[in-house]
C-alpha cells in the first residue's frame, strides 16, 4: 500500500455517502417548501464530508495509540496499525482537515445568515466548534467518549438532528412544524451503522476496555437494540409520511427499508463478528438510498 492508498484508506470513503444522507433529507424538505438554495446545499455537503474525513482520521489515530487495532480487530487494517501513516502524519492531517472544514463551514454560515443575523451566525459557528470537538474526541484523548458507551448518542444528535434540523435551518431560517422526524429517521439508522460496526468488534474492543454501547449491551441485547434502532426509524419515517405525503408515489423511500429489514433477520442468525463487515456498507448504502428516494419523490 503506498502512502496515498493509506490516506484515502484512513478517509474510509464508504463511510461518506452516510454523512451526507442527513443534508439531502434537509434539502428535499427545504425544495418542497420552495426553501432550497444550490449553494447553500454544496457549502453544506462538503462541510459534511470535511466533519466525516477528520473523524476518519480521528479515529484512525486514536485507536491506533491505544492500541485498540491491533492483530484481534476483525474489520479491514487501518492506516496507522499498517505502519505506513504514523501518528504524527495523522496528527497534521487532523488539523489541515479540522482547519479547511471550518473555513468551508464560516463561509456557508455566511452564505446563508449574510452580515445581518450575527446572533444566528455565532450560534452556528460554535455548532461548527462543537462538531469539531465531537469528531475528534470519539476515540482521541483519556475521556473518549467513544470509549464509554456514548458514541451512538453523538451520532445520533450530530448526524441525525443536527445535521437534519440545521441544515433546514440554514435554508428556511426556522424549524418548521415536522422536520424533527426525518431527522430522527437519519439519527437513527446512523446510530444503527455505527452499533453494527461495534457488533463486528464487540469483542475485540472488551479486550482493550473500549466499552461501547454493544460491548456493554453484550452479544443478545446488542441485537435487540439494533433492530430497535431499525424499525423506529422505519416507524417515525412512516408517520412523517402518513403526515405529509398527498399521494402514494411519496411512499416510495420506505423501500429503502427492504434491505433493513434483511439486515435484521441477518444479524439475528450471525455468530460470526467477521460476517457483520458487509452489512456495514448494506446499512450505510441503505440510509443513502433513503434519503435519495426522499429526495426524488418529494421534489417532484
Amino acid at each position: 500500500m503506498t502512502k496515498l492508498r493509506a490516506w484515502v484508506s484512513a478517509a474510509r470513503l464508504r463511510t461518506l455517502p452516510l454523512s451526507i444522507s442527513g443534508i439531502l433529507t434537509a434539502s428535499a424538505v427545504a425544495i418542497s417548501e420552495e426553501n432550497f438554495n444550490l449553494t447553500i446545499c454544496i457549502l453544506a455537503i462538503i462541510t459534511t464530508l470535511g466533519f466525516q474525513i477528520l473523524s476518519n482520521f480521528a479515529n484512525d489515530y486514536g485507536d491506533g495509540v491505544k492500541g485498540t487495532d491491533n492483530a484481534d480487530r476483525v474489520g479491514p487494517m487501518r492506516a496507522m496499525q499498517s505502519g505506513i501513516l504514523k501518528a504524527k502524519d495523522l496528527k497534521i492531517g487532523m488539523i489541515v482537515t479540522g482547519a479547511l472544514t471550518l473555513l468551508i463551514a464560516t463561509i456557508l454560515i455566511f452564505s446563508a445568515f449574510g452580515n445581518e443575523n450575527f446572533l444566528l451566525s455565532f450560534i452556528f459557528f460554535n455548532l461548527g466548534i462543537a462538531a469539531i470537538i465531537a469528531a475528534v474526541t470519539y476515540t482521541v484523548g483519556k475521556k473518549a467518549y467513544g470509549y464509554r458507551g456514548m458514541g451512538d448518542l453523538f451520532v445520533f444528535l450530530f448526524f441525525g438532528l443536527l445535521g437534519v434540523m440545521g441544515c433546514y435551518f440554514l435554508f428556511s431560517k426556522s424549524l418548521g412544524d415536522l422536520i424533527v422526524l426525518p431527522a430522527i429517521v437519519i439519527g437513527l439508522l446512523s446510530a444503527a451503522v455505527l452499533n453494527l460496526n461495534n457488533m463486528r468488534d464487540r469483542l475485540s474492543d472488551a479486550k482493550v476496555n473500549k466499552n461501547t454501547l454493544a460491548v456493554v449491551l453484550g452479544g443478545v441485547r446488542v441485537k435487540h437494540y439494533h433492530t430497535s434502532l431499525i424499525i423506529g426509524g422505519f416507524s417515525i419515517a412512516s408517520l412523517y409520511l402518513l403526515l405529509k405525503a398527498e399521494t402514494i408515489f411519496e411512499f416510495i423511500p420506505l423501500l429503502a427499508f427492504i434491505p433493513l429489514f434483511l439486515n435484521i433477520i441477518k444479524v439475528y442468525k450471525n455468530d460470526s463478528p467477521t460476517l457483520l463487515d458487509p452489512e456495514l456498507k448494506k446499512v450505510a448504502l441503505s440510509t443513502f438510498l433513503f434519503s435519495i428516494l426522499f429526495l426524488i419523490t418529494v421534489s417532484l
